[in-house]
């Protein structure tokens, strides 16, 4: 179980850096958007862990990538867009 937290950690960490590399100009501070990565990617492992009881560790690392690019995608700020202006009534 120690392996798992440190590996789903480690994951965890990994996609936020690269979240935070490619999206800088869409996302808050680094320091939020890396523990929020570490947060949701150990949630995710410990409820994927509580839910599959004897599953394996890839299948466990697998929900804990998916619930911290959950728990990133929800920082995400909208892109900028050209403001048209709207014709005169």
């Amino acid at each position: 179980m120690l392996l798992e937290a440190i590996s789903s950690a480690l994951l965890g960490l990994a996609l936020a850096w690269v979240a935070t590399s490619r999206l800088p100009h869409r996302l808050p501070a680094r320091p939020l958007v890396l523990s929020t990565g570490v947060a949701g990617s150990l949630f995710g492992a410990f409820v994927t862990h509580s839910a599959l009881e004897t599953a394996s560790l890839l299948l466990i690392l697998a929900g804990a990538v998916t619930v911290s690019a959950a728990s990133l995608s929800l920082l995400l700020r909208p892109a900028a867009r050209l403001r048209r202006r709207s014709a005169p009534a």
